[in-house]
């Protein structure tokens, strides 16, 4: 019996599809149009913030955030707080 033929056959097609798999990634980085990656940075407070890129506030959704967030002006402190 020979098992080497449906062997060689899975192994062809794998390396078929992971192929054309890595030829759509490629195709669709060179697509998508963003001229600025973007860069991360680390802020003093120790959180790590994108700076730049092609994101947008409303690209991004986030369960049980409000739709729109206050401006930091508009905050008012309650009564007994100074600022």
């Amino acid at each position: 019996m020979d098992v080497s033929r449906p062997t060689t056959l899975t192994l062809v097609s794998s390396l078929a599809v992971s192929a054309a798999l890595i030829g759509a990634a490629f195709f669709t980085v060179q697509r998508a149009g963003c001229d600025d990656p973007g860069r991360l940075v680390a802020r003093a407070d120790g959180v790590v913030q994108l700076v730049g890129g092609c994101v947008a506030p409303g690209d991004l959704v986030v369960p049980g955030a409000p739709a729109s967030p206050a401006p930091a002006s508009t905050v008012v402190p309650g009564p007994g707080l100074r600022p």
